[in-house]
């Protein structure tokens, strides 16, 4: 599913921050519900964090889902930042979703919207380019005039 579906372009943009040590995770994230139980809030990215996560042990599944998942955690300070989706469960991919497969917990992060080119509007999902599969997020900490809480 592409990010450009209208039923998250008015979603803003947020940086990811890790809550432990403050490093920089994500600049391209959305705040989302868990589609298993829409009482969980987290956020999710598009774009592999190759730079600022790695995997940590074995896949495994939940209860509520038969979706692959496999734990973040965070290369700066090593504690679980969240989760990535290894292998959606077809429940799951044909309920409403974003199209993301990264997950950050919610209480594992840290995040502030982002504001558009001119700094005067928050930067929204639909504003943003289309990006290739191939394509790894820029590890680039947006100015401070860029972000607001």
């Amino acid at each position: 599913m592409s990010t450009s579906n209208a039923n998250f372009k008015n979603k803003c943009v947020t940086q990811v921050n890790c809550i432990f040590c403050d490093s920089l995770l994500c600049t391209r994230g959305m705040k989302a519900v868990l589609l298993a139980d829409t009482e969980v809030e987290l956020f999710s990215t598009d774009i592999p964090p190759n730079r600022t996560v790695d995997f940590v042990a074995s896949c495994y599944t939940t209860e509520s889902c038969k979706c692959k998942l496999r734990d973040i955690a965070c290369l700066k300070c090593g504690n679980i930042v969240g989760y990535h989706v290894v292998a959606p469960c077809k429940p799951c991919l044909l309920s409403c979703n974003n199209g993301h497969f990264w997950m950050f917990n919610s209480d594992a992060v840290s995040t502030l919207n982002r504001l558009d080119a001119t700094g005067l509007n928050l930067l929204l999902w639909g504003d943003l380019p289309e990006l290739d599969d191939s394509e790894d997020e820029e590890y680039e900490t947006p100015s401070v005039e860029e972000c607001i809480r």
